[in-house]
Order: C-alpha cells, then structure tokens, then sequence
C-alpha cells in the first residue's frame, strides 16, 4: 500500500526543505490525462508536470525501454561509450534540423548553464572580451546562479545577490531595447519563442526574425531555450522552426524523456568546436536509462503525431476560452499548440486553481492573475470541455 498522503505530509514536514508549497494532494498513478491519488480519486491532468509528461501518463513504450535498460546497465559515467545516447542525440539533431552536436545534460538548469558556458568559450576566439548575455524580462531559464542571473523576474533573484555578473535583461518583443543593450561585451542573447514560467507570452514573428539579424550583424550568438516549448508542445518539433530561423544553440530538457530527468543543450558544428575534452561534463547525464527513454519518447512523439495533435486541440483550447472571456472573467488568451495562459480580470488565479484541484482538475497559477494550461499531448476535446466546463463555474465563484 502506498503511504496515505497525511504519512507523506508529516514526513514532509520533518525531512524535507521547504522550497515548494506543495498542494494537499498525493498522486500514486497515471495513465495518459489521468492521475489518481493515495484515496482513489481521479484527476485531470492539465500541468503534465510542468510540460514533461508529453506522451501522457505511464506511456508503454517508454516504460518497457526504461524497464529493459534498467535490466542491462544503468550507469558508468560519460568515460566511456554507452547504448542509447549517440541514438538519442541523433534524433535530437534530426528534429531541430540537423547540422548540430549535442551535450547532455540531467535539467534545463544545467542544459542553460552549458550554453552560457559554450558561448562564453566560443567568444575567446571569435568575439574577444564579450561574456555577457542579453535575455528577456519575464523570462525564466532556471535556478542555478548563472542561470538565475540569466532570468528575467527580479522576485526570483532578490534573496541571492550579488548574482553572478554579464547578465541584463530587456522587453520580449522590443527590437529597440535590444540593439541597445547588444555591444562589444555581448557574446549571446537568449530568448524563449514562448515565455513559459513567465506566464506563457510569445514572440512575434518579426521580432524573433530582428533577433536573428541583430545577433548576425553583431557577431552575437543565438540561443533558443525550448526547455518548455519543445517537443511538439506547440505544434512543430520546436518552437523556433515556426519562425524559419536557425538559432547558434538550442537547449531542451522537460519532455524529452517523458519525465524522466535529462536535458541537453545543441549547438551548430562550428559554435560547438569550442568546447574541448575537460571544458564541461556531468557524472549522470547521458546514461543508457534515461537515454533510452528519449529514444522512446521521441519515436513514439512522432509515431502517435502529437504535434498535429497539440495544434489542433490547442486552437480548440484557446476557442473555449474565448467563449469564457465574455463572462468578464478572462482578459487575455495566449499561447501555442498546447501551452495557453490567461489573465483573469482578478487576482484571483491561485483560489481558481485550489478550486479546480477540489474539482478533480490539475492547473497551475503564476503570480496573482494568471493560470496557464499545459496537458499531456493526448488531450482530446472532451477533456478541454470538462475543463472549461469546471473553470465556468470556478471563476464565477472565486470572483464573487
């Protein structure tokens, strides 16, 4: 039997730091939209833990690639070669286009952190003195120092300073603000396509476009963080290849392997060659388990052609709660595929997001007034309708 959730409460409450405000709540199983807790109850499961869990809950093939690699070897270090991570990093360069190599990484943390470090080393020869990184406010791109630093939500950033040095940050969609911020000390801008953490804002089309010139006239790299976007999250492979540009790095991690941790950060041949043996590493990332996992998260992605899938549901998404915004409650609608965020007319998103949970429905609340929607990539319509169907009534009631 497993532990009850007031066991796992109470064990909690003694063991564990308290970094997270966890909801009263404990998941024991899942399958596709579906979570069930310690009581029996279902949940629909729009957050898809924090956009990792693509192909839905307990996915076959991945379990058996998981299962039958666990029963081989699991771990011997990046020293040596090891089935499942030049396949999985094949694929990878498959689907962002080819012409790149990979590192691996266990977080989008850590995939973030390398390509700030591979920038930093490309400059030495190609852009002598730069080392700062230009990325936008409201952004988000993790919780390790550089990366912190690299976020644009001061919130996050105020009880950790002095943060490391070389980071600023400007208005996502603004070109003017970030050819001034751009000099001779820049070696790398880094944008999100779609702000997740931030509350799901997308770039615009010319906007992403005015990057990419910037960052070729200024001998500027480009990174793309896709940690949340990718893997057809908003319909294409990645965010980017909507836009038609092709960016120096690319960084993922979240569903690459359907919740397991890794990550990895790609780079063009020529960006790439600036690490050399010694320059970067990690003891876990890249071993067989979780590499076999994205292999078959990635085959089984395409097989099941759930980009296609998260476009269509996704403009249906997005519909509905259109129709909700003339109740008065929503005052915007934003997103891709299935990756949608709303601003309520009230601060009231973390009360409409309790209210949902005790309703059998999993969302999550940024800030005051925003709730954002990130299902596993099998939704389907009746799921978006029992949602809007609960969300009608919850905003009516909070609001109240």
């Amino acid at each position: 039997m497993p532990a009850s959730l007031e066991q796992l409460q109470k064990l909690d409450a003694e063991y564990v730091m308290h970094t997270f405000a966890r909801k009263p709540v404990a998941f024991v199983r899942g399958e596709g939209m579906r979570l069930q807790d310690d009581t029996g109850r279902e949940y629909l499961d729009f957050v898809s833990g924090i956009g990792c869990v693509n192909l839905g809950h307990a996915h076959p093939a991945v379990t058996a690639a998981v299962c039958e690699q666990m029963g081989k070897l699991v771990h011997v270090s990046n020293l040596f070669y090891v089935e499942h991570r030049d396949e999985a990093a094949e694929q990878l360069v498959r689907l962002l286009g080819g012409g790149m190599k990979v590192f691996f990484a266990n977080s989008g943390a850590e995939a973030n952190e390398g390509a700030i470090k591979l920038a930093r080393k490309w400059a030495l020869a190609n852009k002598p003195g730069a080392f700062g990184v230009v990325t936008a406010e409201r952004s988000f791109h993790g919780r390790t120092m550089a990366t912190l630093a690299a976020t644009g939500q001061p919130s996050k950033q105020e009880s950790f300073k002095p943060l490391p040095e070389g980071f600023s940050h400007v208005p996502l969609n603004d070109l003017d603000a970030l050819a001034e911020a751009i000099d001779p000390t820049t070696a790398a801008v880094m944008i999100e396509v779609v702000q997740g953490e931030g509350g799901v804002w997308p770039a615009t089309k010319q906007y992403v476009h005015g990057v990419r010139k910037l960052c070729d006239e200024t001998n500027t790299l480009l990174i793309i963080d896709e940690v949340q976007t990718g893997f057809f999250r908003t319909g294409p492979a990645f965010a980017f290849l909507a836009f038609g540009i092709e960016p120096d790095i690319v960084t993922v991690a979240k569903a690459m392997a359907n919740g397991l941790p890794i990550g990895a950060l790609a780079a063009t041949d020529s960006v790439a060659s600036a690490f050399e043996p010694g320059d970067h590493g990690s003891t876990f990332a890249g071993g067989p388990v979780v590499c076999a996992a994205a292999r078959a998260t990635m085959d089984a992605l395409i097989a099941d052609d759930l980009g296609a899938n998260a476009r269509f549901i996704g403009e249906y998404l997005r519909g509905r709660l259109s129709e909700l915004a003339a109740s008065g409650h929503v005052a915007e609608i934003r997103g891709a595929g299935l990756m949608c965020g709303i601003t309520l007319t009230k601060p009231v998103a973390a009360e409409a997001a309790t209210a949902l949970l005790e309703r059998g429905i999993v969302v999550n609340s940024i800030g005051t007034d925003i709730l954002r929607f990130l299902p596993p990539l099998v939704c389907g319509r009746a799921e978006v309708d029992t949602l809007l169907s609960a969300l009608a009534d919850v905003l009516a009631e909070v609001s109240s």
